[in-house]
């Protein structure tokens, strides 16, 4: 079933077309403070709960959490639903130490292994995505930065060590049919704009060296954005485009309606799928769109504002047959499918509350927590630097990442940790296991209307693979 690009398709080893269509397992192998509830970057985060707890006991909550976040319960939702594929990001700091550079990990892979393993039995394919590089590829949180600065792009070493990690994973899934491909570089940030071009084509030759067959998933600089750092069309290649639409963000307004000066509905969203996908469809290769999705705030109208752009998406993927992956699966309640529940919730909540009314996250922020103090600053700043612009969304954005989602974020973050102090053993599973489906809370809007388009095409599954092998309730409700 090994996948391949033929013309403006994937197809697999039959040569049937397949159009991968799914969610991306965010915030396992690579957490995010707004998935998890926990603020600034990760590793950040796992340094203070060690503070608190000691290396084997912070090793026994983080390890407990990565096994019950995913496990075969959610493997068999995902099938009823029709999806037929998984976006894995994936924390270079599982596979490599940053004090012991180029000497990989082998035990950090057992996560991966295991899940990939679980969806394959489900007939669910996984894209590998590489979604924090050393260094930082990026300037945000989601790459484990915890600056501002992408230091992936100016210093080789980085580069080196994310080419050898790649030719160890391409070795390591060469043969596997269920691995639709790898994902090397989510949303590249390269400043310069001269550096990532060169850079891809650098190791798409290493990874091809390594592995032939595998489909690649190359996202266009800045943030997935910018297509023109490609100086060729490689073979077997997808371009993936990031398609996030601006009234889904926490800070949109209504739906039809204005967001921030910009009227949004269905024919703009359009226009700026079309936008982000011109490269693909002037290179004739398929689309996929590798992220996507609103955040949902808990008030009903607003929500059901929400699904509506949602749901106009789809339409408008299926129409142009564009794959997807919609993001994210799990989280404690602002984007996921199903969300965490107790005791995570009642020991968290208020913490979590707290992040949102400072604006700590930048995923999440309506931009106009702590305006009030804050104002000065901007004015200070538009008054004495009217031209500044930084890279890469101007000089309000740079300003609110600066104080508000590195300063306030890496000041919250001893707070957090300590509500980790005096947790027994028992404890820290029970708060883990919160992330276990079957203690979850489920976003059955959502659920519906992703069933309804996937199963809407394939009522008996075939494509989407959605009847469940093991003969259990496809959307495995109790």
């Amino acid at each position: 079933m090994t996948l391949s690009v033929a013309g403006s398709r994937l197809v697999d080893s039959a040569g049937t077309p397949v159009r991968l269509r799914g969610v991306g397992l965010g915030g396992w192998l690579n957490m995010e403070n707004f998935i998890t509830g926990y603020p600034a970057n990760e590793s950040a985060m796992r340094a203070a709960v060690r503070e608190v707890l000691g290396e084997d006991r912070a090793e026994l909550f983080f390890d407990r959490l990565l096994t019950s976040f995913f496990g075969p319960d959610d493997a068999a939702l995902l099938a009823g639903l029709g999806i037929n594929c998984v976006r894995i990001p994936v924390n270079y700091h599982h596979l490599e130490s940053d004090d012991r550079p180029f000497e990989i990990i082998e035990h950090g892979f057992r996560h991966l292994d295991r899940v990939i393993g679980l969806l394959a039995g489900y007939g669910i394919y996984s894209v590998i995505d590489l979604h924090a590089l050393p260094g930082a590829q990026n300037q945000h949180w989601h790459s484990d930065n915890p600056t501002h600065i992408a230091a992936f792009w100016q210093h080789r070493h980085f580069q080196d060590r994310a080419v050898h990690l790649w030719e160890v994973m391409a070795d390591r899934y060469r043969d596997n049919p269920w691995v639709a491909g790898y994902n090397p570089i989510n949303e590249p940030g390269d400043s310069s704009g001269r550096v990532v071009g060169p850079f891809y084509d650098r190791l798409v030759k290493a990874v091809r060296a390594v592995d032939p067959k595998h489909v690649l998933f190359l996202d266009g600089n800045t943030y997935s954005t910018d297509f023109s750092i490609f100086r060729e069309v490689y073979e077997n290649t997808v371009f993936v485009c990031h398609d996030y639409a601006l009234a889904g963000f926490a800070h949109g307004g209504p739906y039809p309606g204005h967001t921030r000066g910009e009227w949004v509905d269905r024919a703009q969203l359009e226009r700026s799928f079309e936008r982000r996908t011109a490269f693909q469809r002037e290179t004739g290769t398929p689309i996929w769109v590798g992220e996507f999705g609103p955040v949902y705030t808990g008030v009903p109208e607003v929500d059901q504002q929400r699904y509506r752009i949602l749901r106009d998406q789809l339409e408008i993927f299926d129409s142009y047959e564009a794959g997807w992956s919609l993001w994210t699966y799990k989280d404690v309640g602002l984007q996921g499918l199903v969300s965490a529940g107790e005791p995570y919730m009642s020991r968290f909540g208020d913490f979590i509350v707290k992040k949102g009314r400072l604006g700590a996250d930048r995923w999440g922020s309506t931009m106009e927590e702590s305006a009030t103090e804050l104002a000065p600053l901007h004015r200070l700043m538009e008054t004495e630097f009217p031209s500044w612009d930084p890279y890469p969304w101007g000089a309000r954005y740079q300003i609110d990442d600066l104080i508000r989602h590195v300063l306030i974020a890496q000041a919250l973050l001893p707070e957090y940790a300590e509500l980790l102090r005096g947790c027994s053993d028992e404890d820290l599973i029970a708060l883990a296991d919160s992330f276990a489906l079957a203690r979850c809370v489920r976003r059955e809007p959502l659920l519906d209307l992703l069933a309804g388009n996937l199963l809407a095409e394939n009522p008996r599954g075939e494509d989407s693979h959605a009847e469940d092998p093991h003969g259990q309730n496809p959307r495995g409700d109790a």
